[in-house]
């Protein structure tokens, strides 16, 4: 409140903002914090919060991504801190202690993430900028220029010029309704057809909600962690129960970290040497679509893109 007050010629979200956004993740934390309590699957509110406040104060991209943060960030930051008391309830850890802990641990990342961010922003030429990074660069910053183009579309041209009565893609709205009614119908199923188990399986919120991370996630993201699920969701829990119960939850945990001190690891081992390990997953074009940055509007002219 104070800094949407005292500050906001900077980040144009006025008072009342910053209540509606509030607002809005009070009121969906306990509706998603059920999904991802039985599916470990938890939908975001990114898209809803850029969509209400695009069309409540169009054409400021700040305010839009201040928005965001405040409705969203804040209902997932809610989210994990509530995961973390149910993990140390498991563990038995007390909860004040645990509370403590998440503190610390908050403010630490904080100097953490912030010291860092500065420091590749000094360390790295061209940092995030596509057009003066070569094609197999590391350091495009994907989930970055995502956050930057939501800001664009949402914030500075609005979703009335691209889904409302301005727009050529109103027609999405339509998909409202269909997400509203696709669960109903996976119930009415349950009722009709007792019988078929299968279908009580059909979770709505977690097959939609995946399509939200492919920007910036490819298709080599969504086969990877398909072929990793199905060997050790359905094989090895079929067959190797007993394997499954005792390291199945460590394994994610292993393959999580693991994934991340690579990174670390490569960058200070090799990265900073210049040396690059080229194979044929990670050289070219990686999403293998040159024409995702095409203009898809009637009559734009753009070289090396087809006109519609």
């Amino acid at each position: 409140m104070f800094i949407s007050v005292h500050y906001n010629a900077t980040v144009q979200l006025p008072w009342w903002g910053v209540l509606l956004a509030c607002a809005i993740a009070i009121s969906f934390t306990p509706l998603i914090g059920v999904i991802a309590a039985t599916t470990n699957q938890a939908p975001g509110l990114n898209i809803i919060t850029e969509y209400v406040i695009g069309y409540i104060y169009p054409e400021r991209p700040v305010a839009n991504m201040c928005f965001k943060v405040y409705g969203y960030i804040s209902m997932t930051q809610a989210l994990t801190f509530i995961s973390d008391f149910k993990l140390g309830h498991y563990m038995k850890i007390p909860p004040r202690s645990m509370f403590m802990a998440q503190v610390a641990g908050t403010l630490v990342a904080v100097v953490v993430y912030t010291g860092t961010a500065w420091w590749l922003m000094e360390e790295i030429p061209h940092l995030c900028d596509t057009s003066l990074l070569p094609s197999d660069s590391q350091w495009t910053c994907p989930m970055d220029r995502v956050f930057f183009d939501a800001s664009v579309i949402w914030g500075l041209v609005g979703p009335r010029r691209v889904f409302g009565d301005l727009g050529e893609y109103s027609n999405v709205n339509w998909f409202f309704l269909v997400g509203a009614i696709a669960p109903l119908l996976v119930w009415l199923a349950t009722k009709m057809f007792p019988a078929q188990t299968w279908i009580a399986k059909i979770h709505i919120p977690v097959l939609v909600g995946a399509t939200a991370m492919m920007p910036p996630a490819t298709a080599v993201n969504f086969t990877s962690w398909l072929i990793v699920a199905f060997i050790f969701g359905h094989f090895i829990f079929k067959y190797r129960r007993v394997w499954w119960t005792k390291y199945n939850y460590v394994l994610s945990g292993g393959l999580d970290a693991g994934s991340a001190f690579m990174t670390i690891l490569l960058f200070l081992a090799l990265g900073r040497k210049g040396i690059e390990v080229q194979w044929w997953g990670n050289s070219g074009d990686r999403d293998t679509c040159p024409l995702a940055s095409c203009p898809t509007a009637k009559g734009v002219v753009v070289k090396g893109c087809p006109v519609f």
